[in-house]
């Protein structure tokens, strides 16, 4: 089962995203994963949180614009090229990975990389069979 991740698209100016966080703090939501990019004038605020469905209503009921999405989370393996484990499988494989970044909660344990792709189906298949553990409802509890 895929993780759910959530996108926010926020205002580019001061201190929004720090409203977002204080938000989902006062209702006990916890990033376990956060990546943000900004552009101009807006920027996306992508999500993998303790609770995605909560955090989903909270956001709406304080009207903000987002997405819920399926994406991956794999350990990335602790050995050097490790990373490429990952990468090159997928590269063969043809699927294109449009984003990637990693949790935030995982000292002294392999990282676990959220990756959003292209086919999420093939990527699943590939990375299973180049012997890549994927995360799955348990990340939600890290």
């Amino acid at each position: 089962m895929p993780v759910k991740q959530i996108s926010v698209l926020l205002d580019n100016t001061p201190g929004t995203l720090a409203r977002l966080s204080n938000i989902l703090d006062n209702e006990d939501i916890t990033y376990k994963a956060v990546l943000a990019a900004s552009a101009e004038q807006q920027s996306t605020v992508r999500l993998v949180v303790n609770d995605p469905d909560r955090a989903a209503a909270v956001l709406k009921s304080f009207g903000f614009n987002f997405e819920v999405s399926p994406v991956l989370a794999a350990e990335v393996p602790l050995h050097p090229g490790g990373m490429n484990a990952i990468l090159k499988p997928l590269s063969k494989a043809d699927v294109n990975i449009h984003y990637l970044y990693t949790t935030i909660n995982r000292l002294g344990q392999e990282t676990i990389v959220i990756l959003g792709v292209d086919n999420l189906d093939e990527a699943r298949k590939v990375l299973q069979r180049n012997w890549i553990r994927l995360i799955e409802d348990e990340i939600y509890s890290l």
